[in-house]
């Protein structure tokens, strides 16, 4: 696993996330496909912010079971946290804004949450 920075577009919120991110998926979700994001998830101890915490603004709805997070500055997403339904704490990392990451290369899974109730 590797150790990568992920950032909104102004910069103001800096992450740190450990993982491969090589899979990810494309959810049709009334949030997901309004954002375009393209996600991994990741367990929260594989998470670190470094910076911009107080800059972030968080949504819920449904279930209110995930918080989506986005810069106040600019409004970019660059993650989300929930509870996996498994009960574990999760990030779910928009790999659109880590730095390093080739997204021609990534395998791209589609997931129909259209059809989950969240």
């Amino acid at each position: 696993m590797q150790k990568h920075i992920g950032s909104c577009h102004c910069g103001e919120v800096k992450y740190e996330a450990t993982g491969n991110f090589t899979e990810v998926i494309s959810c049709n979700c009334s949030m997901c496909r309004r954002k375009g994001t393209l996600l991994a998830f990741v367990p929260v101890e594989n998470f670190k912010m470094l910076s911009g915490a107080e800059k972030l603004v968080d949504y819920q709805f449904g279930k209110k079971q995930i918080h989506h997070t986005f810069c106040g500055e600019c409004g970019v997403t660059p993650f989300a946290h929930g509870t996996a339904p498994n009960g574990a704490k999760m990030v779910a990392i928009n790999v659109r804004c880590l730095e390093d990451v080739d997204l021609d290369n990534l395998k791209i899974t589609k997931v129909d949450g259209k059809s989950f109730p969240i």
